[in-house]
């Protein structure tokens, strides 16, 4: 069985995305990693060559400004990297640069892409979340989190990237897939106050055009003060008790922020969201919940 890894990156140390820690835990898995790197404003093309592993595959790339609304960027350089993996590779697991594996699902993943290889009725895996907000000690709960999503696709080149890179599909047909005991890790919450300012005010650019993005801005300032994102803001959050990946810890204990979260306070807009939370962390699903994936 071969496996190939893809991803894409740009401006990953100006944002200060773990993009080197998810690729490190990505590599374990995978016989080689694509790694489209967008041109950047800082030294993240470095950086990537700097791992030296002859797993990595590096594919020089420009984002394409025409593709700014709604993220579609996002999937077009995500296809860009799926391209150039190799023709004889069975598996296909993307994570995007700020997703990571634990190292205690290693063995769940590999037991997964064995057992369904030569069930070609299967185009997918799909994977539980873990969305860490805030700090490394909180992970969100609420109902507007995604709770499992597909990352790791068969080597088909019908299969594409989904919108803005959060799933894929088959000619906007939702993959078939299994559900497997594993987690992916996602870190894109966790950021020094004043860094997920600025991530979150020039990134929301590759979602909205010129004229809905000051006027996001202008309608949000709840969100920040004084050029520091508010945490406090969120539905939900838990208390996360568990261990993170290994090459993770270096980047843990640099942490140079606080955050204290109260886990008893909500911030849900209205009853319904109340009444889905509650339902939700009883049965394990909520009515009407999104899916992009069919679950087989």
């Amino acid at each position: 069985m071969k496996v190939s890894g893809f991803t894409i990156i740009r401006n990953g140390v100006k944002y200060d995305y773990p993009f080197i820690e998810s690729m490190r835990s990505l590599l374990p898995l995978v016989d080689e990693l694509v790694v489209a790197v967008g041109k950047s404003e800082d030294e993240t093309l470095q950086m990537v060559r700097t791992i030296g592993d002859p797993k990595i595959k590096i594919v020089e790339t420009i984002w394409d400004e025409q593709l700014r609304e709604g993220g579609r960027v996002l999937a077009a350089e995500t296809d860009k990297a799926k391209a150039a993996v190799s023709p004889d590779s069975d598996w296909l697991i993307y994570l995007q640069t700020d997703e990571l594996l634990h190292e205690q699902y290693y063995p769940a993943i590999r037991q997964a892409m064995e057992k369904y290889k030569s069930d070609l009725s299967v185009e997918g895996l799909l994977l539980h979340y873990r969305h860490f907000y805030g700090s490394y000690a909180y992970v969100a709960d609420g109902i507007r989190w995604y709770d499992k999503e597909v990352r790791i696709i068969r080597n088909d080149a019908n299969i594409r990237s989904y919108k803005d890179a959060q799933g894929f599909r088959i000619n906007d047909r939702k993959l078939r897939v299994k559900l497997i005991p594993a987690f992916i890790f996602h870190y894109g919450w966790v950021k020094n106050p004043v860094d997920m300012f600025h991530k979150h005010t020039d990134m929301g650019k590759w979602w909205r055009s010129d004229t809905e993005q000051t006027a996001y801005e202008n309608g949000n300032t709840h969100l920040h003060k004084g050029k520091a994102y508010q945490y406090e803001q969120i539905d939900s959050v838990a208390k996360f008790t568990e261990s993170h990946p290994q090459v993770m810890q270096e980047r843990i204990q640099k942490a140079d922020w606080q955050v204290e979260l109260d886990t008893k306070v909500k911030h849900f807009k209205n009853l319904k969201q109340r009444v889905f939370y509650h339902f939700k962390k009883k049965f394990g699903w909520r009515p009407g919940e999104y899916k992009n994936y069919k679950q087989i």
